[in-house]
């Protein structure tokens, strides 16, 4: 597979404001609950030879609490979760940009993926097969274009 539809209208989008207060008072909950059982809130980590935080165990631990009291609370719960990750060296001095910025998606409900784009040498064109008949997308590509996509 290299490539996807997704639907993220029911999506843990990170990059929005409302959804970052979630995460925030989602942090609050679990410092409170390890307060009063007596453990430790998990930690991000750095990892050797970088300065990035790339272990996000403190991370992950609020976005799966944010899951966990929706089920709680009998709400709707998120397909997806997206977030940015400003990662790696400034590309110039004063930089807000940087080598490894990236965005990623987690699907948490496999019913989210509308369809998938597949590799096929046989034919030429770009399909996209649907997980469901309403989904199907073809276009031709150029003679000059070494891959043939289905």
């Amino acid at each position: 597979m290299l490539g996807a539809v997704i639907d993220l209208d029911k999506c843990l989008d990170l990059l929005g404001t409302l959804y970052l207060r979630i995460a925030r008072s989602s942090y609050e909950n679990l410092v409170s609950a390890a307060a009063s059982n007596g453990r430790e809130v998990p930690k991000n980590k750095d990892v050797p030879n970088s300065k990035d935080r790339l272990i996000r165990e403190l991370d992950c631990a609020v976005i799966e609490n944010i899951h966990l009291i929706q089920k709680n609370n009998g709400t709707t719960p998120f397909d997806s979760v997206r977030g940015v990750f400003v990662e790696g060296e400034e590309l110039y001095d004063g930089a807000g940009f940087h080598e490894k910025n990236h965005i990623q998606l987690c699907i948490r409900n496999p019913n989210a993926s509308k369809g998938f784009l597949f590799q096929d040498r046989r034919l030429t064109g770009l399909s996209i097969k649907g997980t469901d008949k309403s989904i199907v997308a073809t276009s031709c590509m150029s003679a000059t274009n070494s891959g043939n996509w289905i």
